[in-house]
């Protein structure tokens, strides 16, 4: 994978958001591994039966991040930490699918409380999160892209640091604040 600062990643990043497709492809080819181990970390959070693969979930993100115009891409952080956030949209929306066929499963009759029981047993709810994280941006914007970065970037504290510019000790309180209220709204 090339360095945080490398100028040819900044400048094929910059070519891609002009809507250059070999750069984009470039890109991918560069970033793919980095992408993936991010969307298998996140695959990890996820419910047993959890149908989207972290191929899959990197593919879709990408297309949305390389679809159209893009934006002015900064470098390479700034590119990762806009893909942790397109891939929580790809998540959400995978979850919000299987929400709708769980509601209408094709006339075959569901045990209710199987379905309850399924629903107890995950950790966190993805639709629930993401409700959640919403009420939080509108509270306080900054500690909610630490979140984003930490929990769908996989991201470490120091790294979260970098892509927001910010000292480590803020990202820590920031981190240490949304994990208290999210697991009081979410509880």
């Amino acid at each position: 994978m090339a360095e945080w600062g490398d100028a040819n990643i900044t400048l094929l990043l910059r070519r891609m958001g002009e809507g250059d497709p070999a750069a984009g492809e470039h890109v991918f080819d560069i970033v793919y591994e980095e992408l993936h181990g991010l969307a298998t970390r996140l695959m990890r959070n996820q419910a047993p039966r959890h149908t989207l693969q972290a191929s899959a979930l990197v593919n879709e993100a990408y297309l949305r991040l390389a679809g159209g115009d893009g934006p002015n891409w900064e470098g390479l952080r700034h590119f990762l930490c806009v893909a942790a956030r397109a891939m929580r949209c790809v998540l959400v929306d995978h979850a919000r699918r299987q929400g709708r066929r769980k509601r209408r499963p094709d006339g075959k009759r569901q045990d209710l409380d199987a379905i309850v029981l399924e629903f107890q047993t995950r950790a966190t709810d993805l639709l629930d999160l993401d409700e959640a994280l919403g009420e939080f941006a509108a509270l306080d914007e900054e500690a909610s892209r630490v979140v984003e970065l930490r929990f769908f970037g996989g991201q470490t504290v120091k790294e979260t640091a970098l892509a927001l510019d910010r000292s480590v000790r803020s990202v820590e309180r920031d981190w240490e604040f949304a994990r208290a209220w999210l697991r009081d709204r979410l509880s």
